[in-house]
């Protein structure tokens, strides 16, 4: 983690931005706060006015990296710097660097049993590894690559330093039950999401040196995405020391030819040999970072996220994204004007507030994972919530006609079950918008809780809202555009937000967590 944390304790005041802060909060009012004051001041028309501008062909679909993501990132800073809400870092900069880079397609050589396979057409890498080569006489069959309460793939088998086959799926009863579930209803396991994810990270931390899935619905796609150079990005420095490579079905069964039928684990005495060779160019984006410190309790933060970035421009065409995140981005800056006028009535928070618009979210969620996982800028330990608007400004067509005062909430009670009352609390006592919990369930096959920024902060045991009105024909083409938000739908729900950030900062006690992240 880089140094560019606040120093907290008595020393916590006096950096560069303690001037300012102190100035802000210097008069000492005779009545107590009212909230709908300021949250008054979140107003359709504001939103619509920055949003006609963030989400403009000008801005050129604020592709990570490129010209028009320069020009968004350039546009947020002079919002706060217009309404004197300081940068977070010590330094005064807005922008927090995130290193980047763009992967091609790595080089990679692989033999099994001496007999060559090629790369895309049989085999490819589904990872950021680092350069290297891995050889050995034994491949390691761990069956459906689980651990689970219930379930243990690798009982018994031994894989550090090893290459492991698995393959997708999980096992099954003699009466076609799940062994997990003990029913019929499949678990995570069966979910490509996730289990892509999971079973990945369990080789890993076992210590497997390589890992082939075995994943025949899905090896076409799989073999589209990160077989050619789509441009795939990562951050610098994050190659992966395990290399993880989808097989097709020929490459599977010259390993293990009852592999479709095979659970035990068994160890089998094949010859391996492989030669991977990454290839990328490096750049640079930036997050933007801004901060209102709290009167009494400024060590402890709340923070706001959404991301700035979106598919940029495609055969000719501007993907916009004025739902996808434009909703969320301006929603960010109205909560701040709000908490910035408490601040100059002497109504300053009584703990610190982070606003912070992420790059790369549609590049794999690396501008908040950059935040969390390398450089945050407070300290994790610190941070009390994160409130995540990711496309707030429209309605799922889903819906039934007439139900539109709505929002999907998501992750709300996965952490804290206090957070979640204090959003329900929030809600009745100033909005009543109707709070729809249908993707907050842990088998929701659209895995959204997994899908947004918020993700990167609720798997450090962060407890999280995500804020989302689902998805619409519109989503990921060049005509989200500004003109189809629901402007007081926006400003409905970007109250929402400001009250339940409001409560989360002045409450006497920080909420509890009472949960841990799964």
């Amino acid at each position: 983690m880089k140094k560019s944390l606040f120093i907290l304790g008595a020393s916590f005041l006096a950096f560069s931005c303690g001037s300012t802060q102190e100035k802000q909060t210097t008069a000492k009012p005779a009545t107590p706060a009212n909230p709908t004051e300021y949250a008054n001041t979140i107003t359709s028309a504001e939103l619509k006015d920055m949003l006609y501008t963030f989400a403009s062909d000008e801005f050129e679909g604020r592709l990570t990296g490129q010209k028009g993501q320069k020009m968004a990132v350039e546009y947020l800073k002079q919002q706060y710097t217009d309404m004197e809400v300081p940068a977070a870092q010590a330094n005064g900069n807005y922008f927090q660097n995130v290193p980047l880079q763009i992967m091609e397609v790595p080089k990679v050589t692989l033999s099994i049993n001496n007999q060559s396979f090629k790369m895309v057409d049989d085999f490819v890498s589904a990872a950021t590894s680092k350069d290297g080569s891995v050889t050995s006489s034994q491949i390691m069959y761990a069956g459906y690559g689980i651990q689970d309460g219930t379930y243990n793939s690798y009982n018994n088998l031994n894989v550090k330093g090893k290459v492991v086959l698995i393959k997708a799926g999980e096992p099954k009863n003699a009466d076609g039950t799940y062994v997990i579930s003990g029913t019929s209803e499949a678990s995570k396991w069966s979910n490509f999401r996730q289990e892509f994810a999971a079973k990945r990270d369990i080789a890993k931390e076992l210590g497997a040196a390589a890992v082939l899935f075995y994943a025949p619905d899905i090896y076409s796609m799989a073999s589209q995405r990160f077989g050619r150079s789509s441009g795939r990005m990562a951050l610098q420095g994050d190659a992966e020391t395990m290399y993880y490579l989808f097989v097709n079905t020929e490459l599977a069964e010259n390993i293990m030819p009852n592999i479709n039928t095979a659970t035990e684990t068994e160890q089998l005495d094949v010859a391996f040999n492989m030669e991977y060779v990454n290839a990328s160019n490096t750049f640079t984006s930036e997050n933007v970072v801004a901060f209102i410190e709290g009167s009494e309790k400024p060590e402890e933060v709340i923070v706001l996220t959404a991301h700035l970035d979106h598919e940029g421009v495609q055969d000719g065409e501007v993907y916009n994204g004025a739902d996808d995140d434009g909703s969320g981005t301006v929603a960010i800056l109205e909560i701040a004007e709000a908490f910035k006028t408490a601040v100059k009535n002497g109504h300053a928070p009584k703990r610190s507030i982070v606003f912070l618009h992420v790059t790369a979210e549609e590049k794999g969620l690396l501008g908040s994972r950059y935040y969390t996982d390398m450089d945050p800028i407070f300290p994790l330990k610190n941070t009390v919530a994160n409130l995540n608007m990711d496309m707030i400004g429209r309605t799922d067509p889903k819906r039934t006609e007439g139900k539109d005062n709505y929002i999907y909430l998501i992750g709300s009670d996965k952490l804290s079950t206090e957070l979640h009352e204090i959003s329900e609390e929030m809600n009745k006592t100033y909005m009543n918008i109707e709070l729809d919990y249908r993707f907050n369930a842990d088998n929701d096959p659209n895995r959204f809780y997994y899908r947004s920024d918020h993700y990167n902060f609720a798997k450090h045991n962060i407890p999280v809202i995500f804020y989302f009105n689902g998805t619409h024909d519109d989503y990921h083409r060049p005509t989200d555009t500004p003109d189809k938000i629901r402007y007081d739908l926006l400003e409905n729900r970007s109250r929402l937000v400001f009250y339940t950030a409001w409560e989360l900062a002045n409450r006497a006690e920080r909420i509890i967590v009472d949960k841990t992240f799964k």
